[in-house]
């Protein structure tokens, strides 16, 4: 029998305006949204209906906002009665919608949490020292070996594993450049530097993991109640001491994305649903095997579809 998963998205797909249609159509929504601006003690929900748009890309406001639409989403769908998952997933920050989907840790708690990591990894960094690229057309060994060359003493290392040919790297600005010039050399089809406010999953990374380690080890974690695989191992993982182990360690390593997928679909799951604001993961899923069904559900228009 079919099996379904549910995909959480990571930063970089927030847009202002995200979630306002869910709160003004759904209770449940509307709690939710609620709930984040109590918990933070500050009107997250405006910030995603409205903007401004320089505010909302701040690191510490995306991680919480992007959370928030993504678990609004899913209570809408929910209060629609949506059967639940058999698996769940996120990329990056998604892991921790997933962590909520599957029942393993309060909103409250998760949208209070992302927004401390947002602040660690924003803060790990300063700003122009690292940088990120996505490096399409090559294969994830080439792009190890390319890192390897390119390091000369730096940190550069891939990110993101999206899919079998769309690798994101990220380490020191210079190292990171030095790495996009022999990727084009080795003939990848496009090398695109990446507008971000830091270089996330890499050593660099570090510091940010120390900080919020210490705040995971306070935070309540229960053992999922819907199995959820984790970027750090692309591993169904249900006990909460490994969900707790799978955050900490995402921090300063690769978002193993293609493999999660792969995996999800050893499991037996053809079926998948993306929950919260974008289509990005919807993309890659086409990039990693075009027999694989997904919907995106992100707004009430949206929404309608995917339920009929």
């Amino acid at each position: 029998m079919s099996k379904t998963a549910w995909l959480f998205p990571g930063q970089g797909s927030q847009s202002p305006g995200m979630g306002r249609d869910l709160a003004e159509t759904s209770p449940a929504a509307r709690a939710v949204f609620e709930a984040a601006d109590d918990a933070l003690g500050f009107p997250l929900s405006q910030l995603c209906f409205e903007g401004p748009k320089e505010e909302l890309t701040l690191t510490e406001n995306t991680q919480p906002a992007i959370l928030t639409v993504s678990i609004a989403a899913l209570a809408a769908l929910r209060e629609r009665g949506l059967p639940e998952a058999d698996f769940v997933a996120g990329h990056s920050l998604g892991e921790y919608s997933a962590a909520v989907a599957a029942g393993a840790m309060d909103f409250r708690d998760a949208v209070q949490l992302v927004r401390k990591r947002g602040r660690y990894m924003q803060e790990a960094v300063p700003p122009g020292v690292g940088a990120m690229a996505a490096i399409l057309g090559l294969s994830p060994d080439q792009v190890a070996e390319i890192c390897k060359q390119a390091a000369e003493g730096q940190i550069v290392s891939p990110a993101n594993i999206n899919s079998p040919l769309q690798i994101v790297i990220a380490g020191d600005a210079a190292a990171v450049e030095r790495a996009q010039e022999l990727a084009r050399q080795a003939g990848a089809k496009r090398v695109v530097a990446l507008a971000v406010s830091a270089p996330f999953h890499c050593a660099l990374m570090e510091p940010a993991q120390r900080c919020l380690g210490l705040d995971l080890e306070k935070t309540a974690i229960a053992d999922a109640r819907i199995p959820l695989v984790n970027n750090f191992a692309a591993e169904s993982v249900v006990a909460a001491e490994e969900i707790r182990r799978g955050l900490f360690q995402q921090v300063p390593n690769p978002v193993r994305w293609e493999e999660s997928v792969r995996r999800l679909a050893a499991e037996g799951v053809t079926r998948f649903l993306e929950i919260g604001p974008g289509k990005v993961l919807l993309g890659l899923l086409r990039g990693i095997d075009r027999s694989l069904e997904g919907a995106a559900v992100g707004d009430a228009e949206s929404l309608e579809k995917a339920l009929s």
